[in-house]
């Protein structure tokens, strides 16, 4: 199957009150474990690309093991610019054949923030790419970029209704107080800027973060119109500690394939956990 925008499947995911993952990737073994467990759960799922990956794997990589990985797949699958910096990285990876984008204009002014956003969505649209914006700040540390607790911008339910009557985008990350990483303690959500949020937009909430947020905050995330739910942290966390775990017990191992297939086997079950927990009513809606 080819890659295809986000857009439909997460209008689908909003009207019907499941979310669908975002797993980021960053080789071949992440690309395997969650494309694999996709069609074994009939799920979509987003596969995201940060510009670290883009350095680290090369597009070309990307492209190919991506395309390698779901070409007989049975799901929809996107490939999703995570956080894109600017106007330039977006089009690049539109160019190599990423069907979805996000802009995270999060740092500039709600205005300047708007006329970036715009000016992306005007570009991918014009070629069947969906694209994702960020509005607010959201904490923790991703990618080397480390946002302190006390700088985090919280909007207001007006400002994200306002951003998105501007721009029109196909999906919107609102910061609601999930940081990424995992948590020193619980995140306290405001639960009330989703629901008012998601009510007055048409289009879909993306919430960031979402390692290692409880889940009865998930569900009820879900439940009040979340429906792209990104998860990175987690999955690095299992396929690390898998890893570890074969080569402090096992000293004498020397092929790498022992304790990458371990790290791979790892994701997936990490992976198929967060499609059971986010998908509980897409179960109830395709009986098979």
């Amino acid at each position: 199957m080819t890659l295809v925008p986000v857009t439909e499947m997460l209008q689908k995911a909003k009207k019907n009150k499941y979310a669908v993952p975002q797993f980021n990737i960053i080789n071949m073994e992440f690309t395997q474990a969650i494309v694999e467990v996709a069609n074994e759960e009939n799920y979509p799922v987003i596969l995201g690309v940060g510009e670290p990956t883009i350095q680290y794997m090369g597009m070309d990589y990307i492209i190919s093991i991506v395309n390698a990985a779901t070409k007989n797949s049975l799901v929809p699958i996107a490939l999703h610019l995570d956080h894109g910096s600017s106007f330039e990285v977006v089009m690049k990876c539109i160019r190599a054949g990423f069907s979805s984008v996000m802009i995270d204009g999060s740092s500039l002014s709600l205005e300047e923030n708007i006329i970036l956003t715009k000016k992306v969505v005007e570009a991918a649209h014009s070629v069947g790419v969906s694209v994702e914006a960020e509005l607010g700040t959201i904490g923790g540390t991703e990618d080397d970029i480390t946002v302190k607790e006390e700088d985090v911008i919280l909007p207001n339910a007006e400002e994200a209704i306002e951003f998105w009557k501007q721009t029109r985008v196909d999906a919107l990350a609102v910061a609601v107080g999930t940081a990424h990483g995992m948590y020193k303690k619980k995140p306290n959500i405001q639960f009330d800027v989703i629901s008012e949020v998601a009510q007055a937009v048409p289009v879909p909430l993306v919430l960031h973060g979402g390692s290692g947020v409880p889940d009865d905050d998930i569900t009820r995330a879900i439940s009040l119109g979340v429906s792209k739910i990104n998860v990175n942290t987690e999955n690095q966390v299992a396929f690390t500690e898998a890893v570890r775990a074969v080569l402090s017990t096992q000293s004498e191992i020397s092929d790498s394939r022992i304790f990458l297939r371990t790290g791979r086997a790892a994701v997936k079950v990490m992976a198929r956990s967060k499609i059971q927990l986010f998908g509980a009513n897409y179960k109830v809606l395709h009986h098979h």
